[in-house]
């Protein structure tokens, strides 16, 4: 398996595009994205747990209910949530995308990100919508990466190629992610294609099982946004033989879903609303791995922990708290921990108690922008993962003027 360029269009058989349409207020920034499939591809969803959730998840869920889609479009600056008429505005939108790509509106997802509550306008996707269909290209992924970004400040975009049964597949992504970021499945949103051949019954639960490991895990703010969607579309392309239960085959394509998955994941908690260091918190020796990956989660979602991490100080009396707060069975008195980074590394806890370091060695250590909180439960075999971000003040004051 190898990282390669192309996002979203570099499986086969994939066109993207994004262009300003008009639902900001900024004209330099795309608003509006698209991505096709050159022929029908069996889907799968993934959605927020949020029990107030966007009129496009609606519309999404039913139109893929049958397993399968030819497209997905998307805005930012609006999330048509709590908003007039919001799921005869995205019928409306998939109808509009339909008719510019000779396409069925049922076949068609739709997804919106932005501000909360307030009415989205048809006449951008009125007008934008034949344009965005005639600018379409196979390699327009950035583009579509660039039109679903709200306040995040860089693109996510990845793709893997690898081999299923000598048969060459790649699968491809684009997500954002910056803020009200705690999925269950924030606003975060993410989309993937793939040229692999698979039934949408397996790729529903590649999916499904996939998310518990990677989008997940990651926390910026606590939030859970209302809006929160994972597309992925296989439009079997690469040839291989249909993929129709567990094996080599599916394992080998759940292991490229995660590479992709993990990389956006990771992104997201980077590009964190006014962060400067991404957190990465890995626990070992818990009871099993759902408990492992609930302590992880805990440990990078602490506020305490996260405005510890940006001012540097090794503080972690924190990281004990928020273990021992996890909602999960275990014992909390043999715990270690270890704080990392290209910097070095310091033992800061052993056997549940403080352990003599230096504390200037540990602010150094923690200064720089990626951060490894090692955890080691010292009572079982269960591994997890979690990423989340420092909280800075620019948090306080993106938020604040969010809709200013």
């Amino acid at each position: 398996m190898e990282f390669v360029k192309g996002g979203v269009c570099a499986p086969a058989g994939f066109k993207a595009g994004g262009i300003y349409a008009g639902f900001r207020n900024n004209p330099a920034k795309k608003d509006l994205a698209m991505i096709v499939s050159d022929r029908k591809a069996s889907a799968a969803g993934v959605y927020t747990q949020n029990k107030v959730k966007g009129a496009p998840i609606e519309v999404t869920r039913r139109h893929i209910e049958d397993g399968y889609a030819s497209a997905l479009i998307c805005n930012s600056g609006n999330a048509n949530t709590c908003a007039p008429n919001g799921v005869s505005v995205a019928e409306r939108t998939c109808e509009l995308a339909a008719s510019a790509l000779g396409l069925d509106a049922s076949d068609i997802a739709v997804c919106s990100t932005g501000v909360i509550g307030q009415e989205l306008d048809l006449a951008p996707f009125e007008a934008g919508i034949p344009v965005l269909a005639g600018t379409l290209s196979y390699d327009g992924s950035s583009e579509a990466a660039a039109a679903i970004m709200t306040t995040d400040t860089v693109m996510k975009e990845t793709a893997v190629s690898f081999d299923i049964e000598g048969t060459r597949c790649t699968i491809g992504g684009i997500s954002k992610g910056s803020g009200m970021i705690n999925p269950n499945m924030a606003t975060m949103l993410g989309f993937i294609t793939t040229d692999v051949n698979i039934s949408p019954q397996m790729l529903q639960k590649a999916l499904s099982a996939d998310i518990v490991t990677s989008f997940n895990q990651i926390c910026v703010d606590g939030d859970t946004s209302t809006n929160d969607t994972v597309i992925i579309l296989a439009n079997g392309m690469a040839q291989n033989d249909e993929i129709t239960s567990e094996g080599e085959a599916y394992h080998t394509f759940c292991e490229a879903l995660s590479a992709v998955t993990t990389y956006l994941a990771k992104k997201m908690a980077a590009d964190g609303e006014g962060a400067t260091k991404l957190i990465e918190c890995t626990v070992k020796g818990a009871p099993d791995d759902e408990t492992a990956r609930k302590i992880a989660k805990s440990v990078i979602s602490s506020n305490l922990l996260k405005a510890a991490i940006f001012g540097s100080d090794a503080n972690w009396g924190r990281v004990l708290c928020a273990i021992g707060y996890t909602d999960a069975v275990f014992t909390a008195d043999s715990i270690d921990v270890e704080m990392k980074s290209a910097k070095g590394s310091v033992r800061v806890c052993e056997g549940s108690r403080h352990r003599e370091y230096s504390e200037d060695e540990a602010s150094e250590i923690l200064k720089a922008s990626g951060i490894l909180i090692d955890v080691n439960m010292n009572q079982g075999t269960g591994c997890g993962t979690a990423w989340g971000c420092d909280l800075t003040y620019d948090y306080v004051k993106i938020n604040g003027d969010y809709r200013s």
